[in-house]
């Protein structure tokens, strides 16, 4: 699978520099860090929640998790929850299932980003697939994440 055409669009409508990286078939997160040779503090990762107002994509590095209390009061949303396979397949119908990029803003998806990730001088995001990441500079990622709220809303992996 290549890049969905939504999300290169997304990305060439803003002149966004990046890199396109080959790896190893993998199933999540971690794996994908192992697999590809990316200290999993630099690659993004997209978890998304739902309440009743609608979903939001919350980008973590890797090698954290989200902390729906913290993400509650910071967007102001009291009963946030993971969103379901379903719904998140049907919402990014042109990503394979667990490997959405975490730039939500390509699909109209209310994003937030944690701080953490501002700290990395390079970002490696999801394509859309479990076989490629983009690579890009911390300085891209931050102008791509702009319109984006920013906070700190994620805590160490607990497995």
């Amino acid at each position: 699978m290549s890049i969905p055409s939504r999300l290169s669009s997304y990305l060439d409508e803003r002149g966004a520099r990046y890199e396109t990286c080959l790896h190893t078939h993998s199933r999540c997160s971690a794996q994908t860090a192992r697999t590809a040779h990316v200290p999993p503090h630099q690659l993004a990762k997209s978890v998304i929640v739902e309440d009743d107002d609608g979903c939001v994509m919350a980008v973590v590095p890797a090698d954290r998790s989200v902390l729906l209390g913290q993400l509650s009061r910071l967007l102001g949303r009291k009963h946030l929850r993971l969103a379901s396979e379903a719904y998140i397949a049907s919402v990014f119908s042109d990503c394979d299932r667990g490997a959405v990029p975490g730039l939500g803003m390509a699909w109209g998806v209310e994003t937030v980003v944690d701080e953490e990730l501002d700290v990395t001088e390079v970002v490696y995001v999801e394509s859309g697939d479990h076989e490629h990441l983009l690579r890009m500079s911390n300085d891209q990622f931050h102008e791509l994440m702009l319109a984006a709220r920013h906070g700190h809303f994620c805590g160490k992996r607990t497995h």
